[in-house]
């Protein structure tokens, strides 16, 4: 028989990080890596790797307090006091002045340290407010306070990815005059990720309170199962919901015909293993529903989901 200790109360930081790898550490969640396989230029090494080096910028923001509260003087802003030596000096001010963007600039910076490219970006963009607000609730108020600033860090954050974006929108984070085109127009974060929630699942999180991420978090609770329910529920909201990087990716085909074959594994038309197969041999990576996937582990841990029962 298994002794089992008692459990400490988990930082939201560690919560978060345990997400991240439950997420990565599946097994059958087609597309994804995982520990049954690696892509050629990501391993599942990377995405550890990353887990890891994340943790100082999520332990700020889970000390993260607002500006507005820190200006007020109700609260201090030590986790953001002062600048990295690395910081570019022509967005001194930005920096200065932003707050959630900083922190996901931060966690984009700081897991860009191998060769396994973007990882974590999405999950960053819903990690961090609901980190900062202690879940769905004070995510949804901190992200309609975002100033020009943080959409400015989000943009030189997106730089230091691979993250693909379609290249006809006016909006595109890799044109020369997207920062100054940022600040002629007043844009907040929140701003932008309403501008980009129409093709971008998880901008509409931003705009539609969550809502994604509560229904995964809520499967995950009521399936009465630990870490086995990941991929079952990760199955199934491939076969409800189009992924919008793999639309960005591979066109509105793939999306439908990813989302369609979801639902002939689910009908046992075809097996997990075999989708996973065809998935890698098209390239094909359902990489926006793995960041929701993650940000709803966060919650379902939040509110005492057991992953390891």
């Amino acid at each position: 028989m298994r002794k089992s200790n008692p459990k400490k109360n988990l930082s939201l930081c560690e919560l978060a990080q345990t997400a991240m790898m439950l997420e990565v550490c599946c097994k059958e969640k087609p597309g994804n890596v995982d520990r049954c396989h690696d892509y050629d230029d990501t391993a599942l090494e990377h995405f550890l790797s990353s887990i890891i080096l994340a943790h100082d910028a999520l332990s700020n923001a889970e000390n993260f307090v607002s500006r507005d509260d820190f200006e007020r003087g109700t609260a201090g802003l030590a986790c953001l006091a002062g600048l990295r030596p690395g910081y570019p000096p022509e967005y001194r001010d930005d920096f200065l002045s932003a707050g959630i963007g900083r922190l996901i600039y931060d966690a984009v910076s700081d897991t860009n340290q191998h060769s396994g490219g973007n990882t974590h970006f999405g999950a960053f963009l819903l990690l961090i407010p609901l980190i900062a607000g202690r879940g769905i609730a004070g995510a949804k108020e901190l992200i309609q306070r975002t100033n020009v600033s943080d959409a400015v860090l989000f943009y030189l954050a997106f730089g230091l990815t691979s993250v693909r974006m379609n290249e006809s929108d006016d909006m595109d984070v890799n044109s020369p005059s997207a920062i100054g085109d940022l600040r002629r127009k007043g844009m907040t974060l929140y701003d932008v990720m309403e501008y980009s929630s129409a093709n971008d699942m998880i901008a509409a999180e931003w705009v539609n309170g969550f809502a994604l991420t509560r229904k995964f978090a809520d499967a995950l609770i009521v399936s009465g199962k630990g870490r086995d329910a990941i991929p079952e529920v990760f199955l199934r909201f491939m076969s409800e919901h189009t992924d919008t990087f793999v639309v960005k990716k591979l066109g509105a085909d793939a999306g439908r015909w990813t989302m369609e074959t979801a639902r002939d594994v689910l009908d046992g038309k075809m097996t997990s293993e075999e989708f996973d197969r065809i998935f890698l041999s098209r390239g094909i990576n359902p990489g926006s529903l793995a960041d929701i996937t993650i940000a709803g582990i966060f919650i379902a841990l939040l509110e005492g989901w057991d992953w390891d029962r």
